[in-house]
C-alpha cells in the first residue's frame, strides 16, 4: 500500500543548503522533513579537506561536516527520509512529491536544495585522481596548491575566472582549451591575457590525468593537440576542470521558471520562486558563488521565507473567520 506523509515543510536535498533550511525550520516549529536524494550530504561528501568553512581553525573533512549538520538538524526536530523523488506536482497545495519507494509526500511548503553537479571530462584517470590533484573548484581547493604549478581546463567564464583566481596562489597557471578562442566575456579575457602568471594552450584536450609518487598524487596532464594529433605533457600538481555545472532541476523544468542555464529563478534578495510556497536555495539557484557557506546562507533564507509565508497564511485564515 502507498504510504502518505504530510508535512508543513519538505526539503529536497541534504547538502549545506537543505540541512541549514531544516535546522532553521525545525527551530521555528515547522517539523520539517528532509528527503535526502541519491547523494545524501551533497557534494561535500566527496570533498576531503575543507579549510574555508567558518568556525574551524583546522582543516576539517567534508563528510564529517555534513554528518554534524545532519545530526544538528535531527537534534532540533528534523525528520530525515531516505528516498529519491521521481515526480512532483506543484500545481496545487499541498504540493505532492512521489518517491521511488512508493511514498507520497504532501507538503504545505517546499524548499528545493537539489544542488548542481560539476561537469567532468569523464576520463577514468580523472575519476581516479579526484581528491589527489583533480578538482572542480579553484575557490575551494586552490589554497592547497600555493607555490605549485596548476592547470585549468575550459574556455568559458568559469575557466578564465578560476585561472585568474589561482594566480593568488600560484606563479604558474596553464589554461588548456580545446578551441582556438575563448567563450568568456571580453573583459575577463583582457585580464587573463594581461596576467604574466598565466599561459594558454590552444586547440588541445586532456586525455590522461597522470599520477605519481607515494602516496600517489597528480604530477601532470597528457594533452592531445586537436589539429596535429600530437601528445604532450603539462607538468602540474593540481588540475581544475572548469567546463560548467549542471543544476539538478529536471523535476521542475515544466513547473518552475528556470534561467537559460537551467537554474531556478528566484525573486531578487529572497529564495521565492514563481510558485507561492516553493523556495529554492543553494547551488540549484546560485551559479555564481557555489560555496558551502553561501549555500548554507540561502538555506537559512529559505526557511525564514517559508516560515513567514505560512505565518501570513495562518493570519489571513484567522482574520477571515
Amino acid at each position: 500500500m502507498m504510504t502518505t506523509i504530510s508535512t508543513r515543510l519538505a526539503v529536497l536535498g541534504s547538502g549545506p543548503a537543505g540541512l541549514t533550511a531544516a535546522i532553521y525550520a525545525a527551530r521555528a516549529g515547522l517539523s520539517p522533513i528532509v528527503i535526502q536524494g541519491i547523494q545524501p550530504g551533497g557534494q561535500l561528501t566527496t570533498t576531503t579537506d575543507v579549510e574555508n568553512y567558518p568556525g574551524f581553525r583546522d582543516v576539517i573533512q567534508g563528510p564529517w561536516l555534513m554528518e554534524e549538520m545532519q545530526a544538528q538538524a535531527e537534534h532540533v526536530g528534523t525528520k530525515m527520509v531516505w528516498d529519491h523523488i521521481s515526480s512532483v506536482d506543484l500545481s496545487r497545495r499541498p504540493f505532492v512529491l512521489k518517491g521511488d519507494n512508493g511514498t507520497e509526500y504532501h507538503a504545505d511548503t517546499l524548499v528545493i536544495a537539489t544542488g548542481a553537479q560539476a561537469k567532468w571530462l569523464g576520463l577514468p584517470s580523472e575519476e581516479h585522481m579526484k581528491g589527489r590533484g583533480a578538482s572542480a573548484c579553484a575557490t575551494c581547493d586552490g589554497f592547497f596548491y600555493r607555490g605549485k604549478k596548476v592547470a585549468v581546463i575550459g574556455g568559458g567564464n568559469t575557466a578564465v575566472e578560476e585561472a585568474l583566481y589561482l594566480t593568488n596562489h600560484s606563479h604558474d597557471v596553464t589554461l588548456i582549451h580545446r578551441r582556438d578562442s575563448f567563450r568568456a566575456e571580453k573583459i575577463l579575457q583582457d585580464r587573463l591575457f594581461a596576467n604574466d602568471k598565466i599561459k594558454v594552450i590552444w586547440d588541445s584536450e586532456v586525455v590522461e590525468f597522470v599520477g605519481g609518487g607515494d602516496p600517489e598524487a597528480l604530477v601532470g596532464l597528457d594533452i592531445r593537440n586537436r589539429r596535429t594529433g600530437g601528445i604532450s605533457r603539462v607538468d602540474c600538481d593540481g588540475a581544475f576542470v572548469a567546463i560548467g555545472h549542471a543544476p539538478s532541476t529536471e523535476l521542475f523544468a515544466d513547473q518552475l521558471e528556470l534561467d537559460e542555464d537551467g537554474y531556478i529563478k528566484v525573486e531578487v534578495g529572497t529564495t521565492k520562486t514563481n510558485i507561492p510556497g516553493v523556495f529554492a536555495c543553494g547551488d540549484v539557484m546560485d551559479k555564481i558563488y557555489r560555496q558551502a557557506v553561501t549555500a548554507a546562507g540561502t538555506g537559512c533564507m529559505a526557511a525564514l521565507d517559508a516560515e513567514k509565508f505560512l505565518a501570513a497564511e495562518e493570519y489571513q485564515a484567522l482574520a477571515a473567520e
